[in-house]
């Protein structure tokens, strides 16, 4: 048996060796020839898996450790027997983190209380639905929208359109798909405040770069079109800046692995099937005060001094991805 995996992915190395050969490649450099004689591939999403790269393979299986999946044809896997794993959900408390973080920021310098803000979520799921959780708590008035839950579920959310014209912060947490590319474009700014905030850690194509950039509106950006080539101009635009590292927390990146390697163990019946990082001390949820949120975020995660290592050497986006030190979740 044989597993291409990228080499970015965590906690890996030595675990599935005892069953199979295991080459390690950057994401960027897994290519047809790499993946032709492999059974299964272990990928984030800087690999393409489409037919260009598995066409004539013999992969049973694309295990993914990431939550999004727009970087796999899963139509054309479907069609050729092409099992694909994702790892949903996995990150959910990283990113909440992430947007706790930002919206203490946002609080201490812009001179606001929670009670004072309407926050709009798009997209309910693992993320949307935390982030919905603390933010009641902590005193936000939060205005929610999801059309696909809401057509299956009919739990009041609104539609986008009014969500944005209420919504003085807003913040998208949809995967990327048709219905979502772009969602965020220039009708949409024209309906909100001016004085709103877009906050995006989703998918860069989410938020359409060139409308954001001169509607006027500040934001904060964790993702970006045409990552890792971002628009310095939108850098320079935005409160705060990071790269791609919104999920990235030890147990997010635990989670993600150890959803892989579970995937790989049911496909090929490995012993693996309860496997978990055994250095990374699994997550314990609890509630956090706005006041304690804001007290300790700082010390946890200073997301002023990433944006500062962005802003001054955009370049190095990839890298500060792939040498970043996770953060460890505690709410």
């Amino acid at each position: 048996m044989k597993i291409i995996a990228d080499s970015a992915v965590p906690f890996l190395r030595g675990v599935l060796e005892p069953y199979a050969e295991v080459r390690y490649l950057p994401g960027r450099q897994i290519a047809p020839e790499a993946v032709r004689d492999a059974d299964a591939l272990i990928v984030r999403t800087r690999t393409r898996c489409d037919e260009t790269l598995l066409a004539g393979s013999s992969v049973r299986l694309v295990a993914t450790a990431t939550i999004g999946f727009d970087h796999i044809d899963t139509a054309w896997c479907a069609a050729h027997g092409i099992r694909v794993a994702t790892a949903a959900g996995c990150n959910a408390r990283g990113v909440l983190q992430w947007v706790a973080a930002v919206l203490a920021h946002l609080a201490r310098t812009q001179g606001w209380v929670p009670s004072a803000r309407t926050l709009g979520i798009v997209g309910v799921g693992h993320v949307g639905s935390l982030v919905k959780e603390y933010a009641e708590a902590w005193g936000f008035r939060v205005v929610c929208c999801d059309p696909p839950r809401e057509a299956r579920e009919h739990l009041g959310f609104r539609p986008l359109e009014e969500v944005a014209a209420e919504a003085d912060l807003i913040t998208f947490h949809t995967p990327l798909d048709a219905s979502t590319r772009r969602m965020a474009g220039e009708a949409l700014f024209a309906r909100m405040k001016p004085s709103a905030v877009v906050i995006n850690s989703s998918r860069g194509e989410v938020v359409e770069g060139d409308a954001l950039l001169h509607s006027g509106l500040a934001c904060v950006l964790d993702v970006w079109e045409h990552e890792p080539q971002i628009d310095r101009a939108l850098l320079a635009r935005t409160l705060l800046a990071t790269p791609h590292i919104a999920g990235y927390s030890a147990q997010g990146k635990a989670n993600a692995t150890a959803l892989a390697v579970r995937a790989v163990a049911g496909c090929f019946g490995l012993p693996l099937g309860t496997w978990y990082p055994p250095e990374v001390r699994p997550s314990e949820p609890r509630p956090v005060s706005w006041r304690e949120m804001c007290g300790t975020i700082g010390g946890r995660f200073d997301i002023e001094a990433q944006s500062l290592s962005l802003k001054s050497d955009p370049a190095s986006f990839e890298s500060m991805r792939d040498d970043y030190r996770y953060r460890e979740e505690y709410f």
